[in-house]
């Protein structure tokens, strides 16, 4: 009976040793991770922003295949929630406040546990990633959550892991759904054609991006100052492609509503293209997908006998990537003039 009695008041020692240390444990936590994303901040954003697409990225969705996921009616932007249910309990999260491209703002309810607040920047570096952290806190923490805390390792344990991972899927999510890209041939068209201010000069596949960057910026500066008012979207003429060794004549243009008269030492010049009758092709997708898609155009027109005319093919980029940020939704029509 007596080793009864003393087994008995051990236990009851550490159980009030256990008691006296869970309480005297901080009334407040914080856990954050930072991962650089390849993608642009404003990609990374986007998709954070929307909780439809948490699940894909979610490492407690991966670990878990039974939790059950609720989404709101509103998914995106402040007031944007959703809820999920596992075998600890119910949780919901909801945007409070955004800063586009820079900053969202969570709270997070799980359970019978205090609230806890979370939040994510997106640092965009020079080389076009983004340092993405992913922080949550709580305070004025309760005996019960922070026995529950210690229990399992502290949370710093509990959830350091999961954004890891978390952050790890979101990367590779971001990666694959920028290189997204599709090619269709169109068919046979009308181009109506108009007046354009242009510059020419020559490029290859290494330069030719930095390259048109020049030019167009040359361009628009030429139309501003003179007050010339845009009239469509950028397009370039190519006047002679090489492919043996990738050296291309180009001429970058954008479309004017009437022609204008231009100084002798002018290195803009002013064009006309008729209307013309050509095979188009479009892609959806980075620029860097255009050599497939021109080969796609040139097989077409070999397959179903097309020969070209004497007009210099061309392609015109319909939207403007400081729209799009996700290079997935750029679109470039490529015309290519037949007889």
């Amino acid at each position: 009976m007596k080793a009864f009695k003393y087994i008995v008041f051990l236990i009851l020692i550490a159980i009030i040793g256990l008691a006296v240390y869970i309480a005297v444990q901080p009334n407040s936590f914080e856990v954050t991770r930072t991962r650089t994303l390849n993608a642009p901040a404003a990609v990374a954003y986007d998709n954070v922003i929307d909780f439809k697409n948490w699940e894909a990225w979610s490492s407690w969705a991966e670990a878990d295949p039974d939790m059950k996921i609720t989404l709101a009616e509103n998914t995106r932007g402040v007031g944007g929630s959703y809820q999920w249910e596992d075998k600890d309990g119910i949780g919901t999260m909801k945007n409070t406040a955004t800063v586009a491209n820079e900053s969202i703002t969570q709270e997070m309810q799980f359970a019978a546990f205090p609230k806890s607040d979370i939040t994510w920047q997106f640092a965009q570096n020079a080389d076009g990633t983004t340092d993405a952290t992913w922080t949550i806190s709580g305070k004025d923490l309760g005996f019960g959550f922070k026995m529950f805390s210690t229990l399992m390792g502290g949370m710093e344990k509990q959830i350091g892991p999961h954004y890891e991972r978390s952050l790890e899927k979101l990367d590779s999510i971001l990666v694959a759904d920028m290189a997204k890209f599709d090619i269709a041939v169109n068919g046979v068209t009308e181009y109506g054609g108009g007046f354009y201010v242009y510059k020419t000069t020559s490029a290859n596949g290494a330069n030719i991006s930095n390259i048109m960057a020049k030019q167009y910026g040359e361009i628009v500066g030429f139309m501003t100052e003179n007050k010339i008012p845009f009239n469509g979207m950028p397009f370039t003429i190519y006047n002679d492609m090489n492919p043996e060794n990738g050296n291309i004549i180009m001429s970058n243009a954008i479309p004017i509503v009437n022609k204008v008269d231009v100084p002798a030492d002018s290195e803009v010049l002013c064009g006309f293209m008729s209307n013309t009758k050509a095979l188009k092709t479009t892609l959806k997708g980075n620029y860097t997908n255009l050599p497939k898609a021109w080969e796609a155009a040139m097989g077409h027109l070999a397959k179903n006998g097309m020969e070209q005319s004497d007009v210099k093919p061309f392609e015109i980029y319909t939207n403007d990537p400081g729209d799009f940020p996700n290079p997935s939704d750029w679109v470039t029509e490529i015309y290519i003039p037949i007889k």
